[in-house]
């Protein structure tokens, strides 16, 4: 009982380090109410913001990767009970998070630069993608995604059911709404700078490699039926004159 209750622990310190590290995300990016943001901080010369920038975003881009992959959690499980293995995922993501946040070193100079209308426009559609990238984890399971369900499921001592292939809302116009939302709250913004750009640029980069990795894990994973969905529903833009048949 100990060691359930210890586990479910484990889980919601997680999910609470998940959900400070998301809160600062938002105002990283936008540059709002936090003392260090994407484009506020100390100066520092372009190449040593370049490699640092790059190095920090590439410790995020392995971690994220590598933990995902079925190989990898076969072998995390010789050492952690089943029920960690997503809050341990969900802990080292949210702790390289506020270690990047710390220590990402703005690039002030302006690419672009906006008022008006168009900067409200540009705005609007930064808190979009936010609001598409959270509503999304709901639409499937949240706290299975950050592994609150598994730590509740084995602190009651049951077993977790298995997965069920399911599109709901979001899911039914583009295949991964969580990323489309990230790529519209990084590239909208009304004002960007060339670390922007650049933090724009790797996260871009990364989501479209990524991708095809997950992709191909859904696919071992539920067969045809998955295949069959790629084939109706598209990656990340939705289709403006409806799904091809």
């Amino acid at each position: 009982m100990i060691s359930r209750l210890l586990i479910l622990l484990y889980a919601l310190v997680s999910y609470a380090l998940f959900t400070v590290s998301f809160l600062y995300a938002l105002g990283f990016v936008g540059n709002y109410v936090v003392p260090k943001s994407i484009d506020v901080g100390s100066p520092v010369n372009w190449g040593e913001a370049i490699v640092v920038n790059l190095l920090l975003m590439s410790l995020f881009a392995i971690q994220h990767s590598v933990m995902a992959r079925p190989g990898f959690k076969r072998w995390s499980a010789k050492f952690l009970p089943a029920a960690c293995e997503r809050s341990t995922y969900v802990l080292l993501s949210s702790l390289i998070l506020l270690l990047l946040f710390w220590q990402w070193r703005p690039i002030p100079t302006v690419i672009w630069q906006t008022d008006g209308l168009l900067a409200w426009l540009l705005t609007s559609v930064h808190w979009l993608g936010w609001l598409i990238a959270f509503a999304s984890t709901h639409m499937i399971d949240h706290f299975d995604l950050f592994g609150v369900r598994q730590a509740v499921v084995a602190w009651r001592g049951a077993e977790m059911p298995g997965q069920s292939f399911r599109t709901p809302l979001l899911y039914k116009i583009v295949r991964h709404p969580l990323m489309l939302g990230f790529l519209l709250a990084f590239w909208a913004t009304p004002v960007m700078t060339s670390g922007h750009l650049l933090f724009a640029l790797a996260n871009t980069a990364y989501i479209l490699v990524a991708l095809q990795f997950e992709e191909r894990d859904l696919i071992a994973a539920f067969g045809t039926i998955y295949q069959d969905y790629r084939r109706r529903v598209p990656m990340l833009l939705p289709r403006v004159f409806g799904a091809r048949r």
